[in-house]
């Protein structure tokens, strides 16, 4: 199960970065994406999990890849 930011979709708010920063970070225009590299970037890690309810627009989904 991987992972999907939406970057159309995102505002800006954080809230994944902050749930999962070992996952997630902003890029300079506030804009959420995936650390490169990251080991834990997978959905079956619980706070990936909770970075996906955390979204308030819904950007951050998991896909079945």
């Amino acid at each position: 199960m991987g992972v999907w930011v939406d970057r159309e979709r995102c505002v800006g708010a954080g809230m994944c970065a902050l749930t999962a920063p070992d996952v997630f970070t902003q890029d300079d225009d506030g804009f959420s994406e995936m650390l490169p590299g990251s080991t834990a970037g997978t959905g079956d890690h619980p706070r990936v999990r909770e970075a996906v309810r955390a979204c308030p627009v819904g950007a951050v989904s998991l896909t079945d890849d």
